[in-house]
């Protein structure tokens, strides 16, 4: 019996490491494997770790493509990583050249954002929708954008990068080097960062958010902010307004500009509550054109976490299409 066409999805995340086995056409994984990143790992562990992964889901068989999602800048045209924001030792590598080495097979690959982007638009949250942008809010905040059916990666394959967008000029320093950028207010480590500040400057006040990390200020986490916003920590929920208000700024410029049909938050970040979802979808609405006709909904993505793999899939199909023609 012939072995079925499996399709062979990897994800290099910033804190996350995940491969999955697919067979082509199916919606369903027929293997998938995912563990963290420990700090202070580099280049070379994630793609050790990650190869190994890959190997024990195929057990032995070989894919007809691989599709890669990448945590950064990539040239998806030349199959470069640019550089990683999150893991030192990325920069300039040819992964797709290594990886076609590595299994004999053809290879496909984009920065996570434009995956994610394009596994919403063909299975989850944006089907049915010509034009999409999507934004995943985790360590980093990243975009992918879809147009006409198809993922648009600008002149320089750096289209999307809302996380750059500056919002507030006087802000904190961004990882790029400018201040007040979307992804400086409004990712999970830097609003818990925040949080952490306030915490140590204003020892009367966030009397929950203390008692979640039992007075560990060190400890706290965006998920913690969430939990104590929610319970009514008023520290944390200004925090947390703050860090959604940033993103819902940023995503205002974004939709003024482009016009998307439809925008999906993906990413850890976005499990944050009502009081996150509502303040940024009020802050987006504040800064977009006000006219009747723009009707664009933001909704949060339908494969969560997974909504990378996915792309990778999507990208792994074409590739094993563009071997056949």
């Amino acid at each position: 019996m012939t072995a079925p066409p499996w399709l062979l999805a990897l994800d290099f995340g910033g804190t996350k490491l995940s491969a999955a086995l697919v067979e082509a056409g199916a919606r369903e994984w027929r293997a998938r494997r995912s563990i963290p990143s420990p700090p202070g790992a580099d280049a070379r562990y994630d793609q050790s770790t990650l190869l190994a992964l890959a190997d024990e889901l195929l057990a032995g068989e070989r894919p007809c493509a691989v599709g890669v999602s990448f945590g950064g800048p990539v040239n998806a045209g030349a199959g470069l990583v640019i550089l990683s924001h999150h893991v030192r030792g990325w920069e300039n590598i040819p992964l797709r050249d290594q990886l076609q080495a590595r299994f004999g097979r053809p290879v496909s690959m984009d920065n996570d954002a434009n995956a994610a982007a394009l596994g919403e638009w063909k299975f989850g949250a944006g089907r049915g929708c010509a034009s999409l942008f999507y934004v995943t809010v985790s360590t980093g905040v990243g975009g992918g954008w879809i147009l006409d059916g198809r993922i648009y990666r600008g002149a320089d394959s750096l289209a999307g990068e809302i996380g750059h967008i500056i919002v507030e000029p006087d802000g904190p320093i961004c990882i790029c080097g400018r201040r007040g950028c979307v992804e400086s207010l409004a990712a999970g480590p830097n609003f818990a960062r925040r949080a952490r500040e306030r915490l140590m400057a204003e020892p009367a006040v966030g009397a929950v958010l203390r008692e979640l990390v039992s007075g560990n200020l060190e400890a706290v986490t965006a998920e913690h902010v969430a939990r104590a916003a929610e319970a009514g920590d008023e520290l944390a929920r200004e925090v947390l307004v703050g860090a959604a208000r940033a993103l819902g700024f940023g995503l205002g410029t974004a939709i003024t500009l482009m016009n998307p049909q439809r925008v999906v938050l993906g990413g850890g970040v976005t499990k944050s509550g009502e009081l996150w979802w509502r303040t940024v979808r009020e802050a987006a609405r504040a800064n977009t054109l006000r006219v009747p006709e723009m009707t664009v909904e933001i909704v949060p993505a339908a494969l969560e976490d997974d909504a990378p793999l996915w792309g990778a899939v999507v990208l792994a199909e074409g590739a094993a299409e563009f071997q056949t023609l």
